[in-house]
């Protein structure tokens, strides 16, 4: 594979995963249930894996997932699961 090519493609993998990014990144802000927003973050730290692994540092992207996804997004999704609010009403 030409070195060109293989630039040309890791610059359209970087802007697809950049502008995903981006979107979740809004989505975490602007949700209004908790629960989506813990789920859009850990959506976000994967993608922020997949940024480390394309500057070929594979050892931080595992780091990434282990560390912030393994326990950081599941500290915070248990976190949110054991608030105390009520489910199945109306009243906004």
């Amino acid at each position: 594979m030409d070195t060109t090519v293989g630039s040309i493609i890791e610059m359209i993998v970087f802007a697809i995963l950049a502008f995903v990014s981006i979107v979740f990144s809004l989505f975490v802000v602007t949700a209004k249930d908790v629960v989506r927003a813990a789920i859009a973050l850990v959506v976000t730290m994967f993608i922020i894996a997949a940024f480390y692994i394309l500057l070929n540092a594979q050892f931080l992207g595992v780091v990434q997932v282990l560390v912030y996804i393994g326990a950081i997004g599941v500290l915070i999704l248990f976190a949110v699961m054991l608030t105390k609010k009520e489910f199945g009403t109306d009243a906004e």
